[in-house]
């Protein structure tokens, strides 16, 4: 089997590191990795600058740091540095949690989305602690769930986004299949100025997780210290609305033709 690994913490993240050296006992791993930390890029790609792949001395010299973001190192992995194309894509593992509506604006989740456009499984895996986070539970997680995949029968146009507490095994109460939960942000903006006496901004916030969150969620699993898989579609069509929409557009037009 053959894993292309990228991330959103840049290539030296310890969370690639760890997750890599559990993944290379069982597979040939081939790292593309942005250059620098590019969190919450979400799925943006690079159109206005060139990119630049450098072959880099790790990870067993299979390794190329990129200028761009989470789905640039994807995008240009599978169209221009591998010569054979990889059986599976994984992000990760990313340093914080990656909940509900986080997966809009995670490289992280960006990154595996970037798979599967591109036709290949892949799985995104986040450990939920961002200060001093263990990644040993979840790179061995890892490292047993890859070669099942081929058996999950997931579908090219589904991505699984795992989070994982930052716990021992012992601590671990479990593995369940979740919904994206109800997370938001209550963002503040702080206000600065520079030297020149321009104001600028600097984001901040808190996250807030509402209590509709039932046992069924992301949000909820992670809380009671278990695994959380989410299987994300890359259709976000709203089935349910469609035909309400339609009556509704229709009667609009037949209002036009009136006039």
């Amino acid at each position: 089997m053959k894993i292309l690994l990228t991330n959103d913490d840049g290539i030296r993240a310890d969370g690639l590191a760890v997750l890599w050296s559990e993944l290379k006992k069982i597979a040939e791993v081939i790292v593309v990795a942005p250059d620098r930390e590019r969190s919450a890029t979400g799925h943006g790609i690079t159109m206005d600058i060139p990119l630049r792949a450098e072959k880099i001395s790790l990870f067993d010299d299979k390794a190329w740091a990129v200028n761009g973001t989470p789905a640039d190192c994807v995008k240009l992995a599978v169209n221009c540095l591998l010569d054979d194309s990889p059986d599976l894509v994984i992000a990760g593992i990313n340093r914080g949690s990656n909940l509900g509506v986080d997966i809009f604006y995670s490289g992280t989740v960006s990154g595996a989305l970037e798979g599967t456009i591109l036709g290949f499984p892949a799985i995104a895996v986040s450990v939920t602690e961002y200060s001093d986070p263990d990644y040993r539970y979840a790179a061995s997680f890892m490292s047993k769930l890859v070669p099942k995949v081929p058996e999950a029968n997931i579908g090219k146009d589904t991505l699984v986004n795992i989070n994982v507490p930052s716990l021992t095994a012992e601590e671990i109460r479990g593995v369940k299949i979740t919904r994206l939960g109800s997370r938001k942000y209550i963002n503040s903006f702080e206000t600065r100025v520079d030297p020149r006496g321009k104001s600028y901004y600097w984001l901040g916030g808190d996250v807030v997780d509402n209590n509709d969150n039932r046992e069924d969620t992301d949000v909820a699993c992670i809380q009671e210290n278990m695994v959380s898989v989410t299987p994300i579609q890359v259709d976000l069509t709203n089935y349910r609305v469609m035909d309400s929409l339609k009556d509704f557009f229709d009667d609009l037009s037949e209002g036009q033709r009136r006039f």
